[in-house]
């Protein structure tokens, strides 16, 4: 299993979001340079900046982070298929649980 740091994620977030480090910075206000040395572990990430991405990437904190309190609940009981990987699964899995759990804090009701 390989060890993903947050530095990671971020980027990957980024790169998936297909947006650049500088429509970034416009997007959150985060200097160009600082989600740099964010990207490239030389600086760790501060919680308001976490948020700030979260938002401009369209991702959660906990995908950022990798510290999901739904996360550590998940069992997974499924055979992945032949395109795809039990990590996969359990990411696209916890995704949804992670969403299903930040509406419901924030008091929007689930669709009839």
């Amino acid at each position: 299993m390989t060890v993903t740091t947050t530095s990671d994620r971020i980027r990957r977030a980024r790169e998936a979001a297909g947006i650049s480090q500088r429509a970034l910075e416009e997007q959150t206000g985060i200097n160009q340079a600082t989600l740099s040395r964010i990207e490239s572990g030389a600086r760790p990430a501060k919680m308001n900046e976490i948020l700030s991405l979260s938002w401009a990437l369209g991702c959660t904190v906990a995908e950022l982070t990798g510290r999901s309190n739904v996360r550590e609940r998940v069992e997974c009981a499924a055979r992945a298929g032949d395109a795809g990987s039990m990590e996969g699964v359990i990411n696209e899995l916890t995704f949804y649980l992670e969403l299903a759990a930040y509406l419901e804090d924030q008091g929007i009701p689930r669709p009839a």
